[in-house]
Protein backbone atom coordinates (compact mmCIF):
# COMPACT_ATOMS: atom_id res chain seq x y z
CA UNK A 1 0.00 0.00 0.00
CA UNK A 2 1.12 3.55 -0.77
CA UNK A 3 -0.10 6.07 1.82
CA UNK A 4 0.18 9.83 1.30
CA UNK A 5 0.16 11.95 4.46
CA UNK A 6 -0.72 15.60 3.89
CA UNK A 7 0.53 17.96 6.57
CA UNK A 8 -2.00 20.78 6.13
CA UNK A 9 0.36 23.64 6.91
CA UNK A 10 3.21 25.43 5.17
CA UNK A 11 6.87 24.73 5.84
CA UNK A 12 9.01 21.63 6.22
CA UNK A 13 9.92 21.75 9.92
CA UNK A 14 7.45 19.02 10.94
CA UNK A 15 7.84 16.68 7.98
CA UNK A 16 10.41 14.34 9.50
CA UNK A 17 8.57 13.86 12.80
CA UNK A 18 5.22 13.31 11.08
CA UNK A 19 6.78 10.84 8.65
CA UNK A 20 8.42 8.90 11.47
CA UNK A 21 5.19 8.75 13.48
CA UNK A 22 3.04 7.60 10.55
CA UNK A 23 5.62 5.03 9.46
CA UNK A 24 5.83 3.66 13.00
CA UNK A 25 2.12 2.83 12.94
CA UNK A 26 2.10 1.47 9.37
CA UNK A 27 2.18 -2.25 8.69
CA UNK A 28 5.14 -3.86 6.92
CA UNK A 29 4.81 -3.23 3.22
CA UNK A 30 3.03 0.11 3.58
CA UNK A 31 4.95 2.93 1.91
CA UNK A 32 4.46 6.29 3.64
CA UNK A 33 5.35 9.69 2.24
CA UNK A 34 4.55 13.13 3.64
CA UNK A 35 4.01 16.50 1.97
CA UNK A 36 3.19 19.93 3.37
CA UNK A 37 1.27 22.73 1.65
CA UNK A 38 2.53 25.20 -0.90
CA UNK A 39 -0.06 27.68 0.45
CA UNK A 40 -1.92 27.81 3.73
CA UNK A 41 -1.51 28.59 7.44
CA UNK A 42 1.38 27.70 9.76
CA UNK A 43 -1.00 25.75 12.02
CA UNK A 44 -4.73 25.01 12.25
CA UNK A 45 -6.25 26.34 15.47
CA UNK A 46 -9.44 28.02 14.24
CA UNK A 47 -12.12 27.90 11.56
CA UNK A 48 -10.22 30.68 9.79
CA UNK A 49 -7.03 28.59 9.68
CA UNK A 50 -9.02 25.65 8.37
CA UNK A 51 -10.52 27.75 5.56
CA UNK A 52 -7.07 29.03 4.59
CA UNK A 53 -5.72 25.48 4.46
CA UNK A 54 -8.49 23.97 2.33
CA UNK A 55 -7.32 25.04 -1.17
CA UNK A 56 -3.78 23.84 -0.52
CA UNK A 57 -5.04 20.55 0.89
CA UNK A 58 -7.19 19.90 -2.17
CA UNK A 59 -4.23 20.64 -4.44
CA UNK A 60 -2.20 17.99 -2.59
CA UNK A 61 -5.10 15.52 -2.68
CA UNK A 62 -5.33 15.83 -6.46
CA UNK A 63 -1.57 15.31 -6.72
CA UNK A 64 -1.82 12.22 -4.52
CA UNK A 65 -4.48 10.71 -6.75
CA UNK A 66 -2.39 11.46 -9.85
CA UNK A 67 0.56 9.72 -8.16
CA UNK A 68 -1.52 6.58 -7.75
CA UNK A 69 -1.62 6.43 -3.95
CA UNK A 70 -3.96 4.00 -2.18
CA UNK A 71 -5.03 6.28 0.67
CA UNK A 72 -4.68 9.86 1.94
CA UNK A 73 -4.38 11.05 5.54
CA UNK A 74 -4.85 14.78 6.13
CA UNK A 75 -3.03 14.96 9.43
CA UNK A 76 -5.20 17.35 11.41
CA UNK A 77 -7.78 16.47 14.05
CA UNK A 78 -10.28 18.96 12.59
CA UNK A 79 -10.64 16.88 9.37
CA UNK A 80 -10.04 19.98 7.20
CA UNK A 81 -11.33 19.66 3.61
CA UNK A 82 -11.83 15.90 4.01
CA UNK A 83 -15.45 15.79 2.73
CA UNK A 84 -14.44 17.92 -0.27
CA UNK A 85 -11.44 15.67 -0.93
CA UNK A 86 -13.68 12.61 -1.00
CA UNK A 87 -15.72 14.24 -3.75
CA UNK A 88 -12.74 14.66 -6.10
CA UNK A 89 -10.69 11.46 -5.76
CA UNK A 90 -11.41 7.74 -5.86
CA UNK A 91 -9.22 6.67 -2.93
CA UNK A 92 -10.01 6.67 0.81
CA UNK A 93 -9.35 10.01 2.53
CA UNK A 94 -9.45 10.61 6.29
CA UNK A 95 -8.42 13.26 8.77
CA UNK A 96 -7.63 12.75 12.42
CA UNK A 97 -11.07 13.11 14.01
CA UNK A 98 -13.28 10.53 12.36
CA UNK A 99 -11.11 7.38 12.61
CA UNK A 100 -9.98 8.22 16.15
CA UNK A 101 -13.43 8.95 17.55
CA UNK A 102 -15.09 6.02 15.80
CA UNK A 103 -12.39 3.77 17.20
CA UNK A 104 -12.99 5.18 20.69
CA UNK A 105 -16.74 4.52 20.46
CA UNK A 106 -16.03 0.79 20.42
CA UNK A 107 -13.91 0.98 23.58
CA UNK A 108 -16.13 2.77 26.10
CA UNK A 109 -19.36 4.70 26.59
CA UNK A 110 -18.17 8.28 27.13
CA UNK A 111 -15.48 9.73 24.88
CA UNK A 112 -13.20 12.40 26.30
CA UNK A 113 -11.02 14.61 24.11
CA UNK A 114 -7.86 16.33 25.27
CA UNK A 115 -6.88 19.00 22.78
CA UNK A 116 -4.66 22.05 22.46
CA UNK A 117 -6.33 25.40 23.08
CA UNK A 118 -9.81 26.83 23.81
CA UNK A 119 -9.92 28.24 20.26
CA UNK A 120 -10.61 24.80 18.80
CA UNK A 121 -13.48 23.85 21.12
CA UNK A 122 -16.27 25.19 18.85
CA UNK A 123 -14.75 23.31 15.90
CA UNK A 124 -14.69 20.01 17.80
CA UNK A 125 -18.20 20.40 19.21
CA UNK A 126 -19.34 21.10 15.65
CA UNK A 127 -17.70 17.90 14.39
CA UNK A 128 -19.43 15.82 17.06
CA UNK A 129 -22.78 17.31 16.05
CA UNK A 130 -22.04 16.79 12.34
CA UNK A 131 -21.30 13.10 12.83
CA UNK A 132 -24.31 12.64 15.14
CA UNK A 133 -22.10 11.70 18.10
CA UNK A 134 -22.78 14.53 20.55
CA UNK A 135 -24.56 12.21 23.01
CA UNK A 136 -21.42 10.09 23.39
CA UNK A 137 -19.13 13.07 24.08
CA UNK A 138 -18.24 13.25 27.75
CA UNK A 139 -15.86 16.19 27.85
CA UNK A 140 -13.37 18.18 25.84
CA UNK A 141 -10.37 19.37 27.85
CA UNK A 142 -7.45 21.58 26.79
CA UNK A 143 -3.77 21.55 27.70
CA UNK A 144 -3.53 25.22 26.63
CA UNK A 145 -0.43 24.69 24.49
CA UNK A 146 -0.34 25.91 20.86
CA UNK A 147 0.13 23.34 18.11
CA UNK A 148 3.62 24.67 17.38
CA UNK A 149 4.59 24.28 21.05
CA UNK A 150 3.92 20.55 21.47
CA UNK A 151 7.54 19.44 21.17
CA UNK A 152 8.26 19.16 24.93
CA UNK A 153 7.32 15.48 25.34
CA UNK A 154 7.45 15.28 29.15
CA UNK A 155 5.51 18.50 29.72
CA UNK A 156 2.91 17.41 27.17
CA UNK A 157 2.42 14.01 28.84
CA UNK A 158 2.04 15.75 32.21
CA UNK A 159 -0.62 18.14 30.95
CA UNK A 160 -2.57 15.56 28.97
CA UNK A 161 -2.54 13.16 31.91
CA UNK A 162 -3.72 15.84 34.33
CA UNK A 163 -6.72 16.70 32.16
CA UNK A 164 -7.51 13.09 31.26
CA UNK A 165 -7.26 11.88 34.85
CA UNK A 166 -9.61 14.60 36.06
CA UNK A 167 -12.14 13.78 33.33
CA UNK A 168 -12.00 10.09 34.25
CA UNK A 169 -12.32 10.83 37.98
CA UNK A 170 -15.38 12.98 37.33
CA UNK A 171 -16.92 10.17 35.22
CA UNK A 172 -16.80 12.36 32.13
CA UNK A 173 -14.73 9.93 30.06
CA UNK A 174 -14.23 6.17 29.66
CA UNK A 175 -11.92 6.56 26.67
CA UNK A 176 -9.51 9.40 25.91
CA UNK A 177 -8.79 10.63 22.39
CA UNK A 178 -5.83 12.89 21.75
CA UNK A 179 -7.43 15.89 20.07
CA UNK A 180 -4.47 17.00 17.97
CA UNK A 181 -2.37 15.03 15.50
CA UNK A 182 0.61 17.08 16.70
CA UNK A 183 0.53 15.18 20.00
CA UNK A 184 3.11 12.73 18.71
CA UNK A 185 4.34 9.70 20.61
CA UNK A 186 2.56 10.35 23.92
CA UNK A 187 -0.55 8.14 23.86
CA UNK A 188 0.98 5.07 25.48
CA UNK A 189 2.65 7.10 28.25
CA UNK A 190 -0.65 8.78 29.14
CA UNK A 191 -2.49 5.44 29.01
CA UNK A 192 0.06 3.84 31.34
CA UNK A 193 -0.28 6.69 33.83
CA UNK A 194 -4.08 6.42 33.80
CA UNK A 195 -3.86 2.70 34.47
CA UNK A 196 -1.53 3.35 37.41
CA UNK A 197 -4.18 5.74 38.74
CA UNK A 198 -6.43 2.71 39.28
CA UNK A 199 -8.22 1.66 36.08
CA UNK A 200 -7.30 0.88 32.48
CA UNK A 201 -8.56 3.68 30.25
CA UNK A 202 -7.73 3.48 26.52
CA UNK A 203 -5.98 6.46 24.92
CA UNK A 204 -6.49 6.70 21.16
CA UNK A 205 -3.76 8.29 19.04
CA UNK A 206 -5.36 9.94 15.97
CA UNK A 207 -2.38 9.24 13.70
CA UNK A 208 -2.43 5.56 14.65
CA UNK A 209 -6.19 5.37 14.11
CA UNK A 210 -5.98 7.09 10.70
CA UNK A 211 -3.10 5.02 9.34
CA UNK A 212 -4.59 1.69 10.41
CA UNK A 213 -8.06 2.79 9.20
CA UNK A 214 -6.69 3.47 5.72
CA UNK A 215 -4.80 0.17 5.67
CA UNK A 216 -8.00 -1.67 6.60
CA UNK A 217 -9.98 0.16 3.90
CA UNK A 218 -7.33 -0.78 1.33
CA UNK A 219 -7.37 -4.42 2.43
CA UNK A 220 -11.18 -4.51 2.23
CA UNK A 221 -11.25 -2.67 -1.11
CA UNK A 222 -13.44 0.12 0.26
CA UNK A 223 -13.66 3.86 -0.31
CA UNK A 224 -16.20 6.63 0.30
CA UNK A 225 -19.70 6.18 -1.11
CA UNK A 226 -20.51 8.09 -4.29
CA UNK A 227 -24.12 8.55 -3.14
CA UNK A 228 -22.77 10.72 -0.31
CA UNK A 229 -19.61 12.20 -1.82
CA UNK A 230 -20.81 13.02 -5.32
CA UNK A 231 -18.35 14.56 -7.81
CA UNK A 232 -18.78 18.33 -8.08
CA UNK A 233 -20.73 19.43 -11.17
CA UNK A 234 -18.56 20.74 -13.99
CA UNK A 235 -18.50 24.52 -14.15
CA UNK A 236 -17.07 26.99 -16.60
CA UNK A 237 -14.28 29.09 -15.19
CA UNK A 238 -14.48 32.86 -15.62
CA UNK A 239 -11.13 34.33 -16.63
Amino acid sequence: MHLRVILPVIGNALLDSVRAEAAAWAAPGTEVDVVSLARGPASIESEYDEALAAPGILDRVREAAADGVDGVFVTCFADPAVPAAREIVDVPVVGGFEPAVLTALGLGERVGIVTVRPNVLPMLHGLFRRYGLAERLGAIRVVDIPVLGLDDHDALVDRIHAQAADAVARREADVIVLGCTGMLGVARAVQDRLEKDGAYVPVVDPTAAAVTWLERADRLGLRASRTTYMPPPAKERVA
